[in-house]
């Protein structure tokens, strides 16, 4: 935040008038020095550990699975979807993109060239350059107020560890951690949980800063212990394995309390649970 500046003094005046001003500015610096939580942030959902959940992100939204919690894309899915989703009992994530351009986005042309990087192997996405907060934050902050706005209860924010990736960008660890903050801090603004996608390496650092954990293939790739700190936490660990057998994995998913599903790369309806 922008210091305040103490006002000088240009006249003679009471000896004390300097060191009252510079209480009244202190004590200004110190009210606007950080935003307090959002709107709605004491009641904000809080997942514990091992709650059952679907993740679908293609294919017309099956509403049906009797689990406690969906994760479905924020653009493709309205109010009434979500509203739907609640009648039934269930709390929603909004899935978005946060480190990615995706040029099928109705806000694709709002994201200037400069901030575009290589391509992140889906079609048509493009990391970001995170360091140009000045540019995204405006951008992800409407992504998030529109997860809002719908009705959602949490945000899923994609593509948050673009710095252990080829992006076409110099990015570095502390640029990578500088931003996911942001984002949580955007979601919190906004009323709304936020979970961690993947970015393993800095669950330490992050895990307070965040609500829950998305993660994809951690038993596949022997990564599934690095998880701990959320669950130790009391909090929500939504693992997806897309080619590991459920009977591999769902023992050591059940140890660890990951709320943890078998997919087909699509994402689509098709689930295998754990539970």
């Amino acid at each position: 935040m922008r210091a305040e500046r103490a006002a000088r003094a240009t006249g003679p005046g009471p000896a004390l008038l300097p060191v009252a001003v510079l209480i009244l500015t202190a004590v200004l610096a110190g009210c606007t020095a950080a935003p307090g939580p959002g709107p709605g942030s004491a009641g904000r959902w809080k997942p514990g550990p091992g709650i059952g959940w679907q993740w679908q992100l293609s294919g017309r939204l099956d509403p049906t699975v009797d689990v406690p919690v969906y994760d479905i894309d924020g653009f493709e899915h309205g109010a009434s979807a979500v509203a739907d989703l609640h009648r039934r009992g269930r709390k929603v994530i909004c899935y978005v993109s946060t480190g990615a351009w995706e040029d099928f986005r109705p806000d694709a042309e709002k994201f200037p060239a400069s901030v575009r990087g290589r391509g992140n192997g889906w079609p048509g996405e493009h990391w970001l350059d995170i360091r140009r907060t000045e540019l995204l934050e405006p951008l992800m902050e409407s992504r998030i107020e529109m997860c809002a706005n719908k009705g959602f209860d949490a945000v899923e924010p994609d593509n948050m560890d673009g710095y252990r990736n080829r992006t076409g960008f110099p990015l570095t660890a502390a640029d990578q951690l500088r931003y996911n903050r942001l984002i949580a801090r955007l979601a919190h603004r906004h009323g709304l949980a936020v979970g961690l996608k993947n970015d393993l390496d800095q669950i330490p650092q992050l895990e307070p800063d965040f609500d829950f954990a998305v993660n994809e293939q951690c038993a596949q790739f022997g990564e599934c212990g690095d998880l701990a700190p959320f669950t130790e936490a009391g909090k929500a660990v939504f693992h997806v394995e897309y080619e590991v057998p459920a009977a591999r994995f769902c023992p050591q998913s059940k140890r660890l309390r990951l709320s943890s599903l078998l997919k087909k790369y699509d994402l689509g309806s098709w689930r295998r649970s754990c539970a």
